[in-house]
């Protein structure tokens, strides 16, 4: 069986384009030569700067002969019938057969398909791979008409024998013919050299000044550097990002670390290494003990006879031109934040637009500072410094520092917000009030940080939800899923109780009135904002709601109105948007889909921490045997009442007498039932769910022998009545813990 390398020289592909490319060509190529009839043992691809390489072991010689029977219409069908079945078939008339089948006699064709050298099947497709190769850009070059990302220079393309010996696949492609020949290093080795294996091409390339494996690369440059800082008493800061970048920059990667000038020094940690990382692609190299960055690192494609010294210095000097844009940006920031406490940053986004349905920055500033406002009581924050937090937390947008360095933005509005004299509290929240970002990002915990984390995100879904710009499939331009989850994240770390309902509601009208706000006067305006103020504290829709609509009967706020009027069913919509949210996070910490349902079910759904408190405690008795045979106890109980009602026209649900009892069984389920009954209620009542749901589960044992030994559909109809009152108080007992009848099982 011969393996076949693969090899597409070319100029520098982008590092950000390699990985995926290196998969592109292996799934391309692969596929194709397995729908083929070629399969394989194993495949290998890697990517370089300048090439991407494939390896497939174990490769059939050729691909099978295939023998394919395809039935077609009966003998006398149509004469066009049976032309256009042969055309299909790829068949002449006189090649058809005549077989009987249970309709008749019908034609058949039967199709040879003799396999093939893999040569001219990898020929074809290496073809097609290479001509619709899927770049996310591409270029042509010269007079060809292939598309490549950077001009492609060589092919090469071999299947190498059990023997040893090398046969070049017979390819061309816009010019280009394959060959065994490939290049080393641009600038160490650029000679030429043929290969016969991907053995043999891996070794030549490591002589040729060539690492093949970027996993190697990046293994080399971390080493290397660590190395170079521990010697010098430094610590490199970590980030895997740029360390995947580096090693798609270079062939031959020569690590060397250079000094910061101390003009830089003070400038924040945060600053330095991001303007070095942007615009140099160089690491930050720590002193461990005063946590100032100090050194950098940066690597190199290749040696030198000065050991990088030039290098070292050139690199030196363009760092020292941005590092001076830098300071330049800082030293004005600072001057706006301590001098004017940041007002002309704040002046400046009633300039800037945040969404044009939605209004200005300054805009949604004053809804996020209402909100935070309304939300602190309920994280333990004093209202006046998250609403201070809320309105300063934006500030830095119109700073210089993020206009050229966008990722810092909170980060910097901190910094400034010290520098302006604020309120730690308030700083804190600047930078803390974009978080969490991620699924694994930190979770503020501050109370003034949460609630200005939470109005900001709050207001984001509420917006866009408002004026329809929701997500669809696996478009999010917005990250609204991506806020919904920091909701959720923020509540539940920080165990904070919140109708969301309400809060949603308000927003959402808050938005309408930035969407509409031009057609109304100031008065209409404040008494809006007013009954939104009562729907955040008290989640009511219907009153706030009315007394809205009635404040626009005006024609000229029709449209207003109309809005507003939909408020309830848009707050219904983003509640089962974030609940969605909750399901996919709750399973991802081991929380069953139909628990989730099970509880979603239950009164007071907005309530988040609740809600998962809740689950949690299902979970864990459903863990238990008691748990387990209950809910199938309660189904059996919950399915004969069901039909009985259905068969009998009546509720029952009128409670039963332990008087007509007739066996211990029935007996001691009443006493078990009642039991539990005075340990559950309290229990949901102090939101003690584990002890709710253990008193739930302790019915269980009286249930089994209620079940065992008692026939509910007995022929005494007072008996009967009164069993099947008793399973109505089985269902109503177990429902008030969760919605029981939404398990599975």
């Amino acid at each position: 069986m011969p393996d076949l390398l693969i090899e597409l020289f070319s100029e520098e592909i982008p590092a950000r384009m390699q990985a995926r490319a290196a998969e592109d060509l292996k799934k391309r190529v692969t596929d194709g030569l397995v729908e083929a009839g070629l399969t394989y043992a194993h495949a290998g691809a890697f990517a370089t700067p300048r090439r991407l390489t494939l390896t497939l072991e174990g490769l059939l010689a050729r691909s099978p002969d295939m023998r394919e029977e395809r039935k077609g219409p009966k003998v006398d069908a149509p004469e066009k019938a049976i032309e256009g079945f042969c055309r299909g078939a790829g068949v002449a008339r006189e090649d058809l057969e005549e077989r009987d089948d249970k309709k008749g006699r019908v034609f058949f064709a039967v199709i040879q398909k003799p396999g093939r050298p893999a040569a001219e099947i990898v020929a074809e497709v290496l073809e097609d791979t290479i001509r619709n190769f899927p770049w996310p850009k591409s270029m042509r070059w010269g007079a060809g008409s292939l598309r490549w990302v950077r001009p492609l220079h060589r092919i090469l393309c071999i299947l190498t024998d059990d023997a040893g010996e090398a046969e070049v696949v017979p390819l061309e492609v816009d010019g280009i013919r394959a060959g065994d020949v490939t290049e080393g290093h641009r600038f160490m080795a650029p000679e030429p050299f043929s290969v016969s294996s991907f053995e043999d091409y891996a070794a030549k390339l490591k002589r040729a000044k060539v690492v093949l494996d970027a996993s190697e690369r990046a293994e080399t440059i971390w080493n290397d550097a660590t190395n170079a800082a521990f010697a010098a008493g430094m610590e490199v800061v970590e980030d895997k990002g740029l360390l995947a970048e580096v090693a798609g920059l270079v062939e031959w990667p020569v690590v060397l670390m250079g000094e910061i000038d101390a003009a830089f020094l003070e400038l924040p940690p945060e600053v330095l290494q991001t303007s070095m990382k942007e615009h140099q692609k160089f690491f930050s190299v720590k002193n461990p003990k005063t946590g100032r960055i100090e050194r950098f690192v940066t690597v190199a494609n290749r040696e030198t006879a000065d050991h990088g010294r030039t290098i070292l210095a050139g690199n030196q000097k363009v760092l020292a031109a941005r590092l001076a844009d830098a300071k330049f940006f800082w030293e004005n920031d600072l001057r706006i934040a301590k001098n004017a406490k940041m007002q002309p940053w704040l002046d400046q986004l009633e300039n800037v637009t945040f969404h044009n349905k939605l209004g200005s920055q300054k805009a949604r500033i004053d809804r996020i500072a209402a909100l935070a406002r309304e939300i602190a009581p309920k994280v333990g924050a004093d209202a006046d410094l998250a609403e201070q937090a809320a309105r300063v937390a934006k500030a830095d947008l119109s700073s210089e520092m993020v206009y050229e360095f966008p990722e810092l933005q909170g980060l910097m509005g901190r910094y400034y917000s010290d520098a302006a004299g604020l309120p730690s509290e308030v700083a804190a929240a600047c930078e803390d009030h974009y978080s969490p970002l991620g699924p694994s990002d930190d979770v503020p915990t501050a109370p003034v940080s949460v609630a200005v984390a939470l109005a900001d995100k709050l207001d984001t879904l509420a917006g866009f939800w408002a004026i329809d710009e929701k997500p669809t499939g696996s478009k999010d331009p917005y990250a609204l899923r991506r806020a919904a989850l920091g909701v959720i994240r923020l509540l539940v770390v920080n165990d904070v109780r919140l109708s969301l309902e309400g809060f949603i509601g308000a927003q959402i009208v808050q938005s309408k009135i930035s969407e509409n706000g031009h057609d109304m006067e100031a008065e209409h305006i404040a008494h809006l904002q007013s009954l939104v103020s009562e729907i955040a504290r008290h989640g009511v829709f219907g009153n706030a709601i009315a007394a809205i609509r009635e404040s626009l009967h005006a024609d000229a706020h029709a449209k207003v109105e109309k809005s507003v009027a939909e408020v309830p069913e848009k707050s219904e919509d983003l509640l089962s948007f974030i609940h969605d949210r909750l399901k996919v996070y709750l399973r991802d910490h081991g929380i069953r889909h139909d628990v989730i349902d099970a509880c979603l079910a239950m009164e007071g759904a907005d309530d988040i921490t609740l809600l998962v408190k809740r689950a949690r405690a299902l979970q864990d008795v459903l863990a238990t045997a008691d748990g387990e045979n209950l809910v199938q106890g309660f189904k059996r109980a919950n399915n004969i009442l069901s039909q009985a009602e259905e068969k009998d026209g009546v509720e029952y649900s009128f409670g039963a007498n332990p008087k007509l009892a007739e066996t211990d069984e029935e007996r001691t389920l009443f006493d078990a039932l009642e039991a539990a009954d005075a340990k559950i209620r309290p229990a949901m009542q102090a939101e003690d769910f584990p002890a709710a749901m253990a008193a739930m589960a302790g019915i269980r044992p009286a249930l089994d022998a209620f079940f065992e030994e008692v026939q509910v559909n007995t022929d005494n109809q007072i008996v009967r009545r009164n069993r099947l009152n008793m399973l109505s108080q089985i269902r109503t007992t177990c429902l008030q813990v969760a919605d029981l009848t939404r398990l599975d099982g």
